[in-house]
C-alpha cells in the first residue's frame, strides 16, 4: 500500500507545472482544483484503505506498516467491536481486502469460505469441498479448514483441505473456477490435509498439488489452465506456503517439502536448488524467510532452525548452509524478521526466542509458545492457550507490556494467527472470531 500511494503522489506533482502553464485558459482555475482533489481524494483514499489480502500479508512477510497503535492495554484488553459466531472448526487466518473479512471453517464435514463486512455482517458463505478427517486419535481436534483465503483483483482464491482450489467473486461468493488437485495432478491428500494458502503473482497463482504429475504447479489466475507443473521437487507435503524471492535475475518460488527447502523459477518451472531439511516428524510447517541472498528455514519436533546463503554460478544456484542450530525450532507459529533478527516460538526448545539473523547467537528467550504478528514496533504473541501478549520488538531483552485473555471459541488450541489490520487486532478461534480496536486515540 505504501508504493501504491508514492505512485500517487508522483504523478500529482509532476502535474503541478502543467497545470500553472495552461492558467490562460479561462477554465484553468477550475480544472486545477478538480484535478489536485481528484488526486488527493485518490491518495487519501489509499491511504485509509489498510488491507492484508492473504496469509501474512501481500509480501509474506507478517508485518503490518501501521502505525500510531497503542502501546499498553487495558488490564482486560482492548475494546473488542464485535465478535461473530458459526465458523465451525478450523485453523484459518483472515484476509482483510476491499472492505471485506475473508476466513474459512467446518460444517458438518463442509469446508465452508466466508466473507464479512467491516462489522461483523455475514456477507455470504459458499461450500469448498469436503473437509478432512483422521482416524488418529492424537489428530480428533485437528479438523477443519487453515488455508487461508488469498484476495486478489477482487476474486479469493482457497484450497480446501481435500485438495478443491476455488476461485470466488468476492463480492458474492459466486464460483468462477475450480479444479480439484488430486485428479488434475493425481495426488493424494497429505496425511493432515492440504495446509498451505495459495500464493498470487501478476497473473499466476503457485500451490503444491504433491502429486505424480505435478508437486508445484503454476495456473492461469482467470481460468485454472495450467502454466507449468515441477516433477522435481523430493519428499511429501512439508505444509509450509510458498514465497516469492528475487536473487541475481532469478524469480524464484522458495518453499519446504517433508525433506528440504527448495527454489523453483517461475517463469519455467525448472528446479534451481534445493538443499536437504528433514526433522524427525518430517513436516515442514513454517514459511521459508527471504531476505538479500539469504533463505531462512524453521521446523519444529527438534529440527530447529537454518540460515542458507545463495550463490550464483553461472547458470546455476548453489545454496550453502551459514549457521544451523536446534533453538527456535519452530512448531508452525511462523517467525518474523527484524532489522536483522529473529523471532519466534520454540516447538522442543520451548520458548519465545530472538536470535541474530546471520549468527543464529540467542540474544533472548521466554517462556511460551505460539503464533504472532507485528505491527508498529510490537509484537503481538498469541500463545497456544489463548493469551494474547503486546511485547515490544527489541532484541535488548524480553520486554512484556500487556495482555489478555482471548475469549474461548470451541475446542482445540489457538493456532490460527492473528492479524494487525486497519486500527484493529483479528483473532480466530476456532468457532469464533473477534475484533479488537487497537488504535491510539
Amino acid at each position: 500500500m505504501r508504493n501504491t500511494v508514492m505512485m500517487l503522489n508522483y504523478p500529482l506533482k509532476k502535474a503541478l507545472p502543467c497545470i500553472v502553464r495552461i492558467r490562460k485558459n479561462r477554465f484553468s482555475t477550475i480544472f486545477i482544483y478538480v484535478v489536485i482533489l481528484g488526486l488527493l481524494s485518490i491518495t487519501t483514499s489509499a491511504q485509509e484503505n489498510k488491507e492484508w489480502p492473504c496469509f501474512h500479508c501481500i509480501d509474506r512477510s507478517n508485518k503490518s506498516t501501521e502505525s500510531d497503535l497503542l502501546k499498553k492495554w487495558p488490564e482486560e484488553g482492548p475494546k473488542l467491536l464485535w465478535s461473530v459466531a458459526g465458523l465451525g472448526e478450523g485453523y484459518s487466518s483472515v484476509a482483510i481486502a476491499n472492505g471485506f473479512v475473508f476466513t474459512a471453517g467446518k460444517k458438518e464435514n463442509q469446508t465452508y469460505v466466508f466473507a464479512y463486512d467491516l462489522k461483523g455482517k455475514l456477507i455470504w458463505e459458499k461450500p469448498n469441498g469436503q473437509s478432512w478427517s483422521t482416524t488418529m486419535s492424537w489428530a480428533k481436534t485437528y479438523t477443519g479448514p487453515r488455508s487461508t483465503p488469498t484476495y486478489n483483483d477482487g476474486v479469493v482464491y482457497h484450497l480446501g483441505e481435500t485438495g478443491r482450489l476455488t476461485a470466488f467473486d468476492h463480492k458474492t461468493g459466486t464460483e468462477i473456477w475450480f479444479i480439484n488437485l488430486q485428479e488434475k495432478f493425481d495426488a493424494q491428500i497429505p496425511e493432515y490435509g492440504y495446509s498451505e494458502s495459495v500464493l498470487v503473482d501478476g497473473d499466476y497463482l503457485y500451490c503444491n498439488p504433491v502429486g505424480e504429475k505435478a508437486f508445484m504447479v503454476c495456473l492461469n489466475k482467470k481460468d485454472g489452465k495450467q502454466i507449468w507443473a515441477n516433477t522435481e521437487i523430493s519428499g511429501v507435503a512439508g505444509y509450509s506456503s510458498p514465497v516469492l524471492m528475487n536473487f541475481d535475475g532469478y524469480n524464484q518460488i522458495i518453499n519446504m517439502s517433508s525433506n528440504c527447502v527448495y527454489g523453483v523459477d517461475t517463469r519455467t518451472g525448472n528446479l534451481l536448488w534445493s538443499m536437504k531439511f528433514e526433522g524427525q516428524q518430517s513436516l515442514n510447517n513454517t514459511d521459508p524467510i527471504v531476505h538479500d541472498e539469504y533463505v531462512f528455514v524453521s521446523s519444529g519436533y527438534g529440527k530447529g532452525c537454518m540460515l542458507i546463503k545463495l550463490l550464483a554460478s553461472g547458470k546455476t544456484i548453489i545454496p550453502e548452509m551459514v549457521w544451523q542450530t536446534e533453538l527456535m525450532d519452530n512448531h508452525h507459529g511462523g517467525v518474523i524478521l527484524l532489522d536483522e533478527h529473529l523471532y519466534g516460538a520454540g516447538h522442543n526448545s520451548r520458548g519465545w526466542f530472538c536470535l541474530d539473523f546471520l549468527t543464529g547467537k540467542e540474544l533472548w528467550k521466554s517462556r511460551g509458545k505460539g503464533s504472532l504478528v507485528f505491527a508498529d514496533n510490537m509484537l503481538y504473541l498469541l500463545e497456544e492457550n489463548g493469551l494474547m501478549k503486546l511485547v515490544t520488538a527489541s532484541h535488548e531483552k524480553y520486554d512484556e507490556v500487556s495482555l489478555f485473555e482471548v475469549p474461548d471459541g470451541g475446542r482445540g488450541m489457538h493456532w490460527a494467527h492473528p492479524v494487525v489490520c486497519g486500527g484493529r487486532l483479528y483473532i480466530r478461534h476456532t468457532d469464533k472470531l473477534f475484533a479488537y480496536d487497537i488504535k491510539n486515540q
